[in-house]
């Protein structure tokens, strides 16, 4: 089964990952999409984090109903801060029958020479990139040997930062997260101190 691996910190998650993570699983040949909550990416300050638990709530909720995105946690059981290149050796020994494709944005591509075992990735990993409108023009780094594929997935100027800003000056969110994720923030107080 092909796989794509959608990491983030889902801090909180959004509609704009919704719909990068959907046009990834139903207009590309990927089977499904697997939408990895990040406990720490080593290149984001870890203060700023809703807990682990809670955000993984929030893509379980975001996404209950369909079929082709799963949440999941398998960073949590691994060493932290988390980096691809260790999940990816842990993912691939304990689903051998799966072929796992990285799903990632322009923004993060340009910097992929700065990640750790970033050779092995782009040697044994194909690279789905959604173009990002600050990076369209951008010159990426140059990896010859490596099966990187453009998809023109419609964005949203939309960010986690935005929207835990909003939350923090008392501005609402509706429609920036899926109905649920709201009502869970709300209820839960989730990113107000």
């Amino acid at each position: 089964m092909k796989t794509g691996l959608f990491f983030g910190s889902y801090n909180p998650i959004h509609i704009g990952h919704l719909i990068i993570a959907n046009y990834m699983a139903t207009q590309s040949d990927l089977e499904e999409v697997w939408m990895v909550v990040s406990p720490h990416n080593p290149l984001k300050p870890k203060k700023t984090l809703a807990n682990d638990y809670d955000r993984l709530h929030l893509v379980h909720l975001a996404i209950e109903e369909n079929e082709r995105l799963k949440a999941s946690n398998i960073e949590f059981q691994l060493p932290q801060p988390s980096y691809t290149a260790d999940t990816l050796t842990y993912l691939r020994e304990k689903y051998p029958n799966r072929a796992f494709v990285l799903i990632m944005g322009a923004d993060n591509l340009a910097t992929l020479h700065r990640w750790k075992n970033y050779e092995l990735l782009l040697r044994n990993y194909p690279i789905y990139v959604y173009d990002r409108e600050d990076f369209g023009q951008r010159q990426f780094p140059d990896f010859p040997e490596a099966d990187i594929r453009f998809f023109k997935a419609p964005l949203l100027q939309i960010s986690a930062t935005y929207i835990r800003d909003c939350i923090q000056n008392g501005h609402s969110i509706r429609y920036l997260v899926p109905e649920k994720v709201f009502q869970y923030i709300e209820k839960n107080n989730l990113y107000k101190n």
